[in-house]
């Protein structure tokens, strides 16, 4: 006779198997709720595009803000001065803030908008199920996004802007080009910018900010939801369709 254990393992073999353990996670993540869902999936695409565009955010940062020895450049010489000043590890100095902010802001930017779009269909029937219902939901998701992560943004946009070069760090304790206060990670300016200022140091230039995300964000819904209708039905779910539907829009 076999013993318990034994009947045991092999019973967990035998569903492991022929899959009953991969259907038990897949009916799991079934179960869950649908905003919990989309809170999910748009952190994780979120976080993933942000790690993979990060050298070439960091570079528009600096130009963006006209750092000292980097006005002047293009993007390809920026990277190059970037890789001989700091290394590969500079390419996502503020990738960390990045991240932290940009899967809250995804997950709360399509979750949102799915919210707004049924509460818009449910309550105002007048829209139809159009374009200007895309565009709403879109502005309102993209608003609520921002406030809520508006000083991770900031947290990364001071972490991303400090330049150190170690040549000019040996001659003296201060190794940045510009005159900023150095930064040492999230916390740290976290903390700094709200002993300065407290919570409205937080969401300094939260209003230009949402001046310029609402009707980005409104756009790009409205593009996307639009590419997409006038792809044929046996393309629709294909994801080079959906990521190229996504690229366009994100053009707007």
């Amino acid at each position: 006779m076999g013993s318990p254990q034994g009947s045991t393992l092999s019973t967990n073999m035998a569903g492991f198997v022929d899959g009953s353990s991969a259907r038990r996670q897949v009916s799991y993540l079934d179960s869950l709720p649908i905003y919990v869902k989309e809170l999910i999936a748009g952190g994780a695409a979120g976080g993933f595009a942000k790690t993979a565009v990060a050298p070439l955010e960091r570079t528009k940062i600096l130009l963006q803000t006209r750092t000292a020895r980097f006005q002047s450049l293009g993007v390809y010489h920026s990277l190059k001065k970037l890789m001989r000043h700091e290394g590969v590890k500079g390419f996502y100095k503020g990738n960390g803030a990045s991240v932290l902010r940009i899967v809250p802001y995804a997950a709360l930017h399509f979750m949102t908008y799915e919210q707004y779009r049924c509460w818009i269909l449910d309550n105002y029937s007048a829209f139809g199920t159009g374009p200007i219902v895309d565009l709403l939901a879109g502005s309102a998701a993209g608003g609520t996004a921002v406030l809520c992560t508006y000083p991770l943004d900031l947290t990364r946009t001071k972490l991303a802007y400090q330049v150190v070069d170690p040549r000019k760090s040996l001659q003296n304790s201060v190794g940045h080009i510009y005159p900023q206060p150095a930064y040492t990670g999230i916390r740290n300016v976290i903390q700094s910018v709200y002993t300065e200022g407290g919570v409205r140091a937080l969401y300094r230039g939260v209003g230009p900010t949402l001046i310029g995300i609402l009707p980005y964000a409104g756009l790009k819904f409205y593009i996307y939801e639009e590419l997409k209708r006038h792809v044929p039905e046996e393309h629709q779910t294909s994801i080079m369709m959906r990521l190229s539907c996504g690229a366009l829009a994100g053009l707007s």
